[in-house]
């Protein structure tokens, strides 16, 4: 797989993955997690690497430079929720710990394979300039 799509599944993986998270703090696929502050953080995380994936076909940017900018950003959004929960404004569920902690391992690993890519390998055709 080349770097660009590598850096590109990353990106569509952590995005669902928070939209998933804000869906289930809205209440939408199970009852019982909801916390409303903690599903707009999440909402606003995917919306960013989700912008992150799309700009990798039609941004300005090399697709390598996006997903470090975007990955980067999600990752200090989950350590401020991180440390919401640690001060107890934040859900502190066994499920919210554990996609915490899922969560930040994934966005570091895709960091450090988005940082690793060579540069100027993950140019792409863009669709448009």
């Amino acid at each position: 797989m080349s770097a660009t799509r590598t850096i590109r599944a990353f990106l569509l993986v952590e995005a669902a993955s928070f939209a998933a998270a804000s869906s289930i703090h809205h209440g939408l696929f199970v009852s019982g997690y909801q916390h409303e502050q903690a599903g707009i953080a999440e909402g606003l995380i995917a919306v960013v690497l989700a912008a992150g994936l799309i700009l990798t076909w039609i941004g300005p940017l090399p697709p390598r430079s996006i997903g470090l900018a975007a990955q980067g950003l999600a990752l200090a959004g989950t350590l401020v929720g991180l440390f919401t929960i640690a001060i107890g404004v934040g859900p502190r569920t066994v499920p919210d710990l554990a996609y915490h902690a899922t969560i930040v391992a994934v966005l570091v690993w895709g960091l450090v394979v988005t940082a690793r890519a060579p540069a100027g390998a993950a140019e792409a055709p863009r669709l448009a300039r």
